[in-house]
């Protein structure tokens, strides 16, 4: 019997780096919690070694702790931590903002509001939740897009995934999801008007408000 064609290892680790990822920032696994390698294998029905690989890209990204000769834990949950993520947003999503609208063109406007588009039509009932979840990373990834810095956007995603951690760990709330949806869908007029001043002060009011939330779950985690 000829044995199955098994996939590249960077196709492999590619998927469960993503699949992990996505789960990580969930809440699939409890903060403190220690992986255990076999196991993984087995719910991802993944080999070890591209399973390796991706756990050593999520050490390395800050959704993972790497323990010397002992595997890999989910890193904990802590205010200082929350406060420094939330104060950093504050900071480059600013910035970003401000560069995207100074730069961005018709076709940026049109990727903009057809994101915004998307995400307000998205059912948010809690059996959709995910889908929301990935059209509004998607919404602010291109709100910012045309800031004219890669690094700038490495920076802003890696804190959107360590603040959703924490945004994410209690049941989603109607009210509060349509309040901040409203704020998308002003930002998009503010950014197509070139107002960057009063976007800039509306994503302050965001992402103050999305802390609110995070910390609010935080403690009532904790």
């Amino acid at each position: 019997m000829n044995n199955p064609i098994q996939p590249p290892v960077g196709t492999s680790s590619s998927r469960i780096y993503d699949t992990l990822r996505k789960d990580l920032i969930s809440g699939r696994f409890a903060a403190g919690e220690k992986l255990a390698i076999n196991t993984l294998k087995e719910q991802y029905q993944v080999g070890l070694s591209p399973l390796r690989e991706a756990l050593n890209k999520l050490a390395a990204y800050g959704l993972l702790t790497q323990e010397n000769q002992r595997g890999f834990r989910v890193p904990k949950l802590s205010r200082n931590e929350l406060d420094d993520i939330a104060q950093m947003r504050l900071e480059l999503e600013g910035m970003a903002l401000e560069r995207a609208i100074a730069h961005g063109d018709a076709l940026w406007e049109a990727d903009l509001l057809a994101a915004a588009h998307r995400l307000r039509r998205t059912d948010v009932t809690l059996d959709k939740g995910e889908e929301w979840e990935q059209l509004h990373s998607h919404f602010h990834r291109t709100l910012v897009a045309p800031c004219g810095s890669v690094w700038l956007l490495r920076f802003i995603e890696q804190l959107h995934d360590q603040f959703d951690r924490y945004r994410r760990l209690g049941p989603k709330i109607p009210t509060i999801r349509q309040e901040l949806d409203d704020q998308h869908h002003k930002l998009v007029e503010l950014a197509l008007q070139r107002d960057a001043k009063a976007a800039r002060a509306l994503m302050d009011d965001h992402i103050h408000k999305s802390y609110d939330v995070a910390l609010a779950r935080y403690q009532k985690h904790a």
